[in-house]
């Protein structure tokens, strides 16, 4: 499922109005390609996190408990370059705006698709954010 299509999944997600839900669309979209396993690209999201030095950061969204932030500068650093190159591409934004701003929704969109603490398994992105959204 291209980005575009799940920006309007992750509104209603994060809130009609967050226009930073087509950017988690997109780079979702983008890790899509380098998930192992589930096909769900939050596995993608969690490892490009986990080799990029925010393990420690990622878990406590994924774990039950308080979300540790993160911040644009972090990611910059902790996702690939050309991933966030596309991302921002999309938006019209550039990489350091799109990361500033993924990183104020990431926490709680991981938090949200992570329930009970555990990278849901054979299903699909698509129907996991929509059945976690109200």
């Amino acid at each position: 499922m291209a980005g575009e299509d799940l920006g309007p999944l992750f509104q209603g997600l994060l809130g009609s109005g967050d226009a930073r839900a087509g950017l988690l669309g997109s780079l979702l979209d983008e890790l899509g390609g380098s998930t192992a396993g589930t096909g769900n690209p939050l596995d993608g999201l969690l490892a490009a996190l986990g080799e990029g030095g925010l393990g420690h950061q990622a878990h406590s969204w994924v774990a039950a408990g308080p979300n540790e932030p993160v911040d644009g500068a972090q990611l910059v650093g902790a996702l690939p370059p050309d991933i966030l190159d596309e991302v921002g591409r999309r938006a019209g934004l550039t990489a350091a705006e799109a990361a500033d701003q993924l990183a104020q929704v990431l926490p709680e969109a991981v938090d949200r698709l992570t329930p009970g603490g555990q990278l849901p398994q054979d299903t699909s992105l698509e129907d996991l954010i929509k059945s976690h959204t109200p």
